[in-house]
């Protein structure tokens, strides 16, 4: 009889919570009291939002110091795909009005979390971010998807070349339309275009290390961006 109820206490908990995601697919409420609570940027602030997914959430955790003292808003969520993305750009990133935005995105969608996709799928929200981000006066920073090689969680889709083309085509429109490109994945790529082993330990993922190798390329790009008429 216990072991009915126990079993019957985590079905409802898993019903539950599959309720709740998909009643909010892009996790909307996830900033929303945070978002709320920021007053207007204050002038010359160049305030800075950091759009992505568990890369870009697990650097504040990782990296505090490089978020403290800074007008930097990190809005990354794990997990996230692009079309998640760009349905909260606009709570999460346009109505926050910064002055740019930092873009690091693609990886899941290569993963398939949130289903199948392709790689002019992911470039396209990608771009759509951009664009709308540029039509509300938003400097934007595209960066590079990171190297990985293979997927802990999703074994056996053979990412590397993916993330080589998705990176050639958001290279391509940030030359296209003057945007400042990041390029982590030169900097964190190994002979096989999978995460170099000292940046992360599950492939994707990267440590403390992987961290301050981006730090500076984003700040320069942040530099590069907001000098920019």
């Amino acid at each position: 009889m216990k072991t009915l109820k126990l079993t019957i206490s985590i079905l409802l908990t898993l019903l539950f919570f599959e309720f709740s995601y998909a009643q909010d697919w892009a996790n909307l409420n996830r900033f929303q009291k945070e978002n709320a609570e920021l007053t207007i940027s204050k002038p010359n602030e160049y305030r800075i939002v950091f759009m992505g997914n568990s890369i870009t959430e697990d650097w504040l955790g990782i990296r505090p110091e490089f978020f403290a003292n800074k007008p930097y808003i990190n809005r990354g969520i794990s997990g996230q795909t692009t079309p998640q993305m760009l349905l909260r750009f606009r709570q999460d990133v346009i109505n926050l009005m910064p002055s740019a935005v930092v873009i690091l995105a693609g990886i899941n969608d290569i993963a398939g979390n949130t289903g199948p996709s392709t790689i002019e799928l992911i470039a396209g929200n990608i771009i759509s971010m951009a664009e709308l981000a540029k039509a509300n006066n938003i400097k934007v920073i595209l960066c590079s998807v990171l190297p990985a090689y293979d997927f802990p969680w999703q074994q056996g889709l053979e990412p590397a070349e993916k993330v080589v083309k998705l990176n050639r085509l958001l290279k391509t429109y940030a030359n296209k339309h003057n945007l400042v490109y990041v390029d982590y994945f030169t900097a964190m790529a190994d002979e096989s275009n999978g995460l170099k082993k000292e940046l992360g330990s599950d492939g994707v993922h990267p440590n403390i290390t992987g961290y301050l190798i981006m730090e500076p390329l984003v700040e320069k790009a942040i530099a590069k961006t907001l000098l920019q008429k």
